[in-house]
């Protein structure tokens, strides 16, 4: 399945003021779109994913498991800002003909969100069945389901929240420490900045798992080592797989962007925002994760009427909501099978 990509030709108005001059929105879509028959399932992407859902969702998206195209018509579009084909920061401005780089205006959840109803408008989507992410997926999920909550029908959120804590800005802010410690982060270079985009990644990496996960998969095997230690090397290596693929400047847009989820700006509270939210909500939690610890997910399913809550075990933390596909699968079933959504 091939990227498509939507040109959306009109001024977009960001949530600070500032506006891009145009939009493009790169996307996949799995299955055949029959209005008001389908099942739409709408994916919400994390921080570095791309559109292919089918590529890194593997074991819950997919011909053969639970979200696939016989039964489903799934949609799943790069994020606002991203570095896969949508407007962001290594984009070209057409005012100028060359890559924004810094001067891209700072973004938000909401206005990833407003990308989404774009596009939705766009496919001739009215409603959709069931509004899905993880982490920062989560996040845009829960945004949409309170600015639209008659156009959402179901809601599963995962490993996410409905603010970003303390804790995570911090992770966050540290990333950026790292990326700004890059002197050549600052020039308008397609390149610029993959040092600090290492570090940063490194950094991030320590947030996705957790001491355990570390212990168990990056022990040594001898006692007499004094360098070159196995954490050492997965350390290095992930942060030069982040270099090959994706680009600093972005990475910093969408880092702060994260930063800015509290579904209580601009309204009475978090709680009053949250009870707006019509959707039937699944939040599932990770036991296991550092970043969006359980009480997270478990405060959405106080909030949130009539939400359910679930919990996953798994060694891998926050990257648990990619892995424990199996125990997703099974909560996902249990949950559309008490609603009577299966045939």
């Amino acid at each position: 399945m091939s990227t498509k990509v939507f040109h959306y030709k009109k001024e977009f108005t960001l949530e600070s003021g500032k506006s891009l001059p145009a939009l493009e929105i790169a996307y996949h879509t799995y299955g055949n779109f029959v209005p008001e028959k389908s099942k739409v399932v709408w994916v919400c992407h994390a921080l570095t994913a791309s559109s292919d859902v089918f590529d890194w969702w593997k074991g819950l998206f997919g011909a053969t498991v639970f979200f696939n195209p016989d039964d489903y018509f799934i949609v799943c579009p790069n994020i606002l800002g991203s570095y896969y084909g949508t407007t962001g920061a290594a984009s070209i401005n057409p005012e100028t003909g060359k890559p924004y780089f810094l001067s891209f205006p700072l973004i938000t959840v909401r206005d990833m969100v407003k990308a989404h109803q774009v596009l939705a408008q766009h496919l001739g989507i009215e409603k959709v069945h069931t509004v899905i992410g993880g982490s920062l997926g989560g996040q845009q999920a829960i945004e949409w389901c309170i600015i639209e909550p008659e156009r959402i029908e179901h809601l599963v959120a995962i490993a996410t929240s409905a603010l970003h804590s303390p804790w995570g800005i911090a992770f966050r802010e540290a990333q950026r420490m790292a990326l700004e410690a890059d002197s050549t982060f600052r020039t308008d270079n397609l390149n610029a900045g993959q040092k600090g985009m290492k570090a940063a990644r490194a950094i991030a990496l320590l947030s996705y798992r957790n001491y355990n996960a570390y212990r168990q998969s990056q022990s040594e095997e001898t006692n007499e080592k004094t360098d070159d230690f196995r954490a050492s090397s997965y350390q290095n290596y992930q942060g030069d797989k982040l270099v090959k693929r994706f680009n600093a400047h972005v990475y910093w847009y969408l880092s702060m962007a994260m930063d800015t989820h509290n579904v209580g700006r601009g309204r009475k509270s978090v709680t009053d925002a949250l009870a707006s939210i019509k959707a039937k909500t699944l939040t599932i939690g990770i036991n296991s994760d550092i970043l969006f610890p359980i009480n997270e997910q478990e405060f959405l399913a106080e909030h949130i009427p009539g939400a359910v809550f679930k919990k996953i075990d798994s060694l891998y933390g926050h990257d648990g909501f990619l892995l424990e596909t199996k125990q997703l699968t099974q909560i996902i079933t249990e949950f559309y099978n008490k609603l009577s959504l299966r045939a």
